[in-house]
């Protein structure tokens, strides 16, 4: 849900036209933190809203351990961020050992698989052969063309402009980051499960995720890019909110990050049940068949852990126990 294509190569070599990433692009649209590419409103949609309460600050972790309900062996639940300073992108020992043990690695989308990568492509696309010049006044097509034009980009405008709006948005330069080298926690897991012989799969597909953005309207979409430009062009700047969002990330503190997403615009609340929780239940009722044979790392946005309907609630709902594990990068308990 990051505005901005990463520059380094998610996928190894399996990248495509010049350094575009389709499945990247998804799940930066998908995911928990916003810059200020696009209005509160529409990204507090893709967060969970609901108060996550914890017991007490020790528990301030991402990284969350599954057993009971009869699993033989435990597997281990961790909430990304999908981008984040190179410098911060840095694993646990506590996770890593749960790569190490695990039997699978699970992301939201398996960002391994190139035929799927490629497959999804025209999905990106609206529907009805329907470009930002059909949603938008000619005065604010003009102005989201100047700009796109104007910033350049890896893909054209001619291109661009039939992706839906929210994707579109997501390929803005990541000039908002406040370091020069970025990197997406996903990549980082992915490269330690594959050091590992780990194998790579995904909770649903990048066709499934390319779909869900049909139902938020086009025209909303679009005119959500327009005011984000908007913005811009009067200095109106988020830097501090996404400082804000980093910091609490880094200290693994999800109740905070439930503060602040709460706090936001919540006029896209609506599409709330679409986009995040209805994601979770599917996810967890897929993991209900998967967990009582395998033991397995799963590592999805940090947004989708907590409240109510979130991952960690769901699962203990199912019977599991959920157990925060210390993830602190330079001094970790044993699992």
């Amino acid at each position: 849900m990051f505005a901005g294509i990463f520059p380094v190569n998610l996928l190894n070599d399996q990248t495509t036209l010049k350094g575009f990433n389709p499945s990247s692009t998804l799940v930066i649209c998908l995911k928990l933190f916003p810059m200020k590419r696009l209005s509160a409103g529409l990204l507090v949609a893709l967060v969970s809203l609901s108060t996550f309460a914890q017991s007490n600050k020790d528990e301030n972790t991402l990284l969350w351990k599954i057993s009971g309900n009869g699993l033989e062996k435990p597997s281990y639940l961790f909430g990304t961020i999908h981008m984040i300073c190179s410098e911060d992108a840095i694993l646990s020992d506590n996770l890593r050992k749960a790569v190490s043990s695990c039997d699978e690695v699970y992301f939201e989308v398996d960002m391994d698989n190139l035929f799927e990568m490629m497959g999804v492509l025209n999905k990106m696309k609206m529907k009805g052969d329907t470009t930002l010049k059909d949603l938008l006044s000619a005065e604010d097509y003009k102005k989201v063309k100047n700009y796109f034009e104007t910033k350049g980009g890896i893909l054209p405008f001619s291109v661009l402009e039939a992706y839906k709006p929210m994707l579109a948005a997501s390929l803005m330069e990541e000039g908002d980051m406040p370091c020069e080298n970025t990197s997406m926690m996903e990549q980082v897991i992915m490269e330690e499960a594959k050091d590992k012989n780990k194998k790579i799969k995904g909770l649903e597909t990048m066709s499934y995720q390319a779909g869900v953005l049909d139902s938020i309207p086009y025209k909303l979409q679009a005119e959500q890019l327009v005011s984000y430009i908007d913005k811009e062009a009067k200095g109106e700047t988020d830097d501090n909110d996404m400082k804000e969002m980093f910091k609490a990330y880094k200290s693994q503190d999800l109740k905070k990050l439930e503060e602040m997403m709460v706090s936001m615009d919540v006029g896209m609340a609506g599409f709330t049940d679409i986009l995040l929780y209805h994601r979770n239940q599917n996810w967890v009722e897929k993991l209900r068949g998967l967990l009582p044979n395998k033991s397995l790392v799963i590592a999805v946005g940090a947004g989708h852990l907590p409240g109510e309907k979130g991952v960690i609630n769901l699962l203990r709902k199912q019977g599991y126990k959920l157990t925060p594990v210390e993830n602190k990068t330079n001094k970790a308990r044993e699992i």
